[in-house]
């Protein structure tokens, strides 16, 4: 069967590096049925029907039915699943409908904050649209013309223009290349771009890496310098970029999930508990039977946190909104913003993060390393000569550095006659200029390679040597060196040739430093002052991470290479990765290897990349973050999407996250708190009264009143120690917290017990009792939401007027007709004077001791 007719799946192992990438040009254009001149459209169409568009496979899109029965899977959640259905079955109607209710509202919300995030990184998709300039023919004895042709209609077969700029639409064997260099920064994370050429036949020897064969280029690189004419091999979901849609391993629980789950897991055993408890007590000590089963659930509700599903998404889903209008940033996934509050490592690259895709000039000297300010003169003369009399479409990044750092007119103070631009083989690059006013004579400036230049100049073994050893030290001191030489010729007319490269003076050398990315010292600094240690994963050199980490007051300490993390066990680099900040000439699996290893140790990570390479450490951190310019395949696994690869926008987020966070910690104290108090009080009294202490009903009332109260938390503002922090709910420090202050609170609740039957008579009266104890509970609760908080005083706005509103409920809701169908019955004037002081000693202890919880709790590691 002829290639071309093979089944996809059959063609799929004989792609690039096992087939077509294996063979000559010739070879290859015959196994895919095409020529040179480019195939006719007839042809293309076929073919594109046969192998589809050139698309990389499409993003599944998640059903609403699939998201909610997804929300179901936090604990709290399905624990209020089985309460409402439990509630059900013991014909409590009221209570299993309010549970059910927020159950709903919970995954609803959920659902929706995710639905809208994934929206909006569809939109993003939608911005990465290009061409490709494509040789083709109307029939098969036609001419080819060259035309523009949108990227998804190309089809293997197809013979392709590259230029400068273009990304690579697909991966190809290149069948003619002039001064090739391709970025695949987004595949591999070199930053510096690789040469590529159509060796015919390949070299066995260039590398068996999967995208280092010189004569192959891949879809996700771009072309930085030089042309091509190339052969479309492998398109949509065969190419190597593709390969890396393949669907990852069940996601590792992140710092939410571990946080959260043990928070839930402990109240779970509690609430199991409890129902068993008060049947057993009820019917030893007042022989009650089933008949208690309701309020035993009711008691078990009590206990829950019923809101914290609706106030958990509410927090995010706020956070989440601010930060997509304020900052750009876009959290796919809403766990994932609490998971950045609590972010203690963040691993990033060093190219376009802590530096410029770009390199800017460092020093000038000459071969003693003393400064030499005409070497740069010098060389800039050669990048500007060099690009316009070799008719380069535009100059590589060193060449814009130094026309940079020049005045252009010192650049272009000579005439130019002439030009041989840089080659891979020479690794110089030569401009032979004429200054003004002089006859007969015309100056060889030549830069490149220190080796490649030196070797051309007349100099003794010593001035050699010494040339060798101050590039060495500005090359370990992380700098990149060229060097410069110049000689004079007589004039000529003819063509020059290489030939005339020798028998050069030294002028000196220039080094070249990473420009460092705007902001990123401030960004650093800020991370810091939040807690959050920065690890550079770099492919880079180690002394070129190190020299640009110091330029931005980032002590590398001893920098790791890859050699020593191939030599480490999990255990070991775990250790290690923990004490080291920089890794060099990592590869993806490193640097998944790392960011595991760190979450190993206890560290929540975040992880920044915008490459193919980087998507193993993506799924292995606990929050995946991409600039909206990184490959789509990168944005698809991340969780947050930056508009910008900007280590400010991460604080901007990780701030936001801390924010939520603390919105969230402080509601699970105060409800958690109050709840255990009641519970308590509601256990004691069952015990003691000849009737239930409070209706179920009554319970579900007061659980409502107070946890809608608390969805005013989303306005709250945490306290400033909250956010220099990483954000982590202890499940121990929780336990202390709620059992302290809910002992406190059952103590107010047995006092008013006592008032009741002082002033009401209440321990014969159920109605009395269940109107006064429901009274003091939402006046108790409206002073925890006011005095539990850790954020400044006074409190926002929403949060005040949440705290009003429950006490005038719990005072009013008796004393009208809106309290009779819930057994409230309004209370004698002493009752209230006796509550107030009750209260009044209850808010002064509580003050007392909750700003010394509250700083205890700041102080926490």
């Amino acid at each position: 069967m002829p290639e071309r007719l093979a089944p996809r799946a059959a063609r799929r192992n004989r792609l690039p590096g096992a087939g077509p990438g294996d063979l000559t040009p010739l070879h290859v254009l015959r196994s895919l049925d095409a020529t040179p001149r480019g195939l006719t459209e007839q042809d293309a169409t076929e073919r594109l029907a046969r192998y589809g568009p050139n698309t990389l496979p499409a993003h599944r899109t998640v059903s609403w039915p699939v998201r909610l029965v997804r929300s179901l899977r936090d604990p709290f959640t399905a624990v209020l699943l089985v309460l409402g259905l439990v509630s059900a079955a013991v014909a409590s109607w009221g209570t299993a409908c309010v549970i059910l209710t927020l159950v709903a509202v919970s995954c609803v919300l959920r659902s929706h904050g995710e639905h809208r995030a994934e929206n909006a990184v569809r939109h993003l998709r939608e911005l990465v649209a290009s061409t490709a300039t494509v040789r083709r023919r109307d029939t098969a004895d036609a001419a080819p013309r060259t035309r523009e042709t949108p990227v998804d209609e190309l089809v293997p077969g197809d013979v392709i223009r590259l230029g400068p700029g273009d990304l690579v639409p697909a991966d190809v064997r290149l069948l003619r290349a002039h001064g090739l260099t391709v970025d695949q920064s987004a595949l591999t994370g070199e930053s510096a771009p690789v040469a590529k050429a159509a060796s015919d036949p390949p070299d066995p020897a260039a590398g068996d890496g999967a995208f280092t064969p010189p004569h192959l280029c891949f879809q996700g690189s771009s072309v930085a310098s030089g042309s091509a004419a190339a052969l479309v091999v492998a398109t949509g979901a065969d190419t190597r970029f593709a390969a890396a849609h393949a669907a990852p391993g069940p996601r590792i629980p992140t710092a939410f999930d571990r946080s959260v789950h043990g928070i839930s897991w402990v109240l779970i055993r509690f609430m199991l508990l409890t129902p068993p408890l008060v049947l057993m007590a009820n019917a030893a000590l007042r022989g009650r039977g089933l008949e208690t089963l309701p309020f035993a659930v009711a008691v078990a509700v009590g206990l829950t946190p019923e809101m914290l599903p609706v106030i958990v998404t509410t927090c995010l889903a706020r956070g989440a909104a601010l930060l997509a209008r304020t900052h750009g940033v876009i959290v796919r996934r809403l766990p994932a913003l609490h998971d950045l509050g609590a972010v203690d490592v963040l691993c990033v690259d060093k190219t376009g993060t802590l530096t410029r895709d770009r390199p800017e000039v460092a020093d000038a000297v000459d071969a003693a390393g003393r400064p030499a300010p005409d070497v740069l003169t010098w060389a800039a003369a050669n990048a500007w000569w060099t690009l316009q009399l070799a008719d380069l479409p535009a100059p590589d990044a060193l060449d814009e550095a130094l026309l940079d750092a020049v005045d252009p007119e010192e650049a272009m103070a000579y005439d130019g006659v002439a030009a041989l631009p840089f080659t891979p083989g020479r690794r110089v690059s030569t401009a032979v200029v004429r200054t003004p006013g002089t006859l007969g004579e015309h100056t060889l400036i030549v830069k490149g390679a220190v080796e490649s230049v030196v070797e051309r100049c007349a100099l003794t073994g010593a001035a050699r040597d010494e040339a060798l050893a101050t590039a060495g030290r500005q090359a370990a001191a992380g700098l990149r060196v060229i060097a410069v030489a110049t000689a004079e010729r007589a004039a000529r007319t003819g063509e020059y040739t290489p030939a005339v490269e020798r028998g050069l003076t030294l002028r000196g050398l220039v080094a070249f430093r990473d420009a460092l990315a705007p902001g990123a010292e401030h960004a650093l600094a800020g991370l810091a002052e939040r807690g959050v240690t920065v690890k550079v994963l770099t492919g880079d050199h180690p002394a070129t991470a190190a020299r640009a980490c110091r330029d931005l007051g980032l002590d590398p300490g001893d920098v790791v290479g890859a050699d020593t993390i191939d030599a480490l066990t999990d255990e070991r680099l775990a250790g290690l990765a923990a004490t080291t900040t920089v890794f060099a000439r990592c590869t993806p699996e490193h640097k998944a290897r790392i960011t595991a290893a760190l979450r190993v140790h206890g560290h929540t990570t975040g992880f920044l990349g915008d490459g193919v390479n980087d998507l193993p450490a993506l799924r292995a951190a606990d929050v995946g973050i991409c600039p909206r310019g990184g490959v789509e395949v990168a944005r698809e696994s991340a969780d947050v999407v930056l508009a910008d690869k900007d280590l400010t926008a991460i604080g901007h987020a990780i701030a936001a996250g801390r924010h939520s966070s603390g919105n969230i910690a402080t509601y699970l104290r105060v409800t958690l708190s109050s709840n255990l108090g009641n519970v308590i009080a509601m256990l004691a009294a069952g015990l003691l009264l000849p009737f239930l202490p409070m209706l179920p009903v009554q319970v579900l009332a007061q659980n409502l009143c107070f946890d809608a109260a608390q969805l005013a938390f989303a306005h709250d503002r945490p306290a400033a120690a909250d956010t220099r922090r990483p954000t982590v709910l202890r499940p121990r420090s929780f336990l202390r917290f709620i059992t302290g202050f809910g002992l406190l609170g059952a103590l107010a609740d047995l006092a008013t017990f006592g008032a009741l039957a002082l002033t009401a008579g209440a321990w014969d009266d159920a109605a009395a009792f269940h109107s006064g104890w429901f009274t003091e509970n939402l006046l108790a609760q409206s002073l925890v939401i006011l005095l539990l908080r850790t954020g400044p005083r006074p409190a926002p706005g929403p949060l005040r007027a949440a705290a009003a509103a429950l006490a005038a409920i719990g005072v009013l809701l008796p004393l009208t007709p809106l309290g009779a169908p819930l057994g409230l019955a309004p209370l004698p004037l002493p009752y209230y004077g006796l509550l107030a002081g009750i209260l009044a000693v209850y808010a002064l202890v509580l003050g007392a001791i909750g700003v010394r919880a509250r700083r205890a709790w700041a102080a926490q590691p």
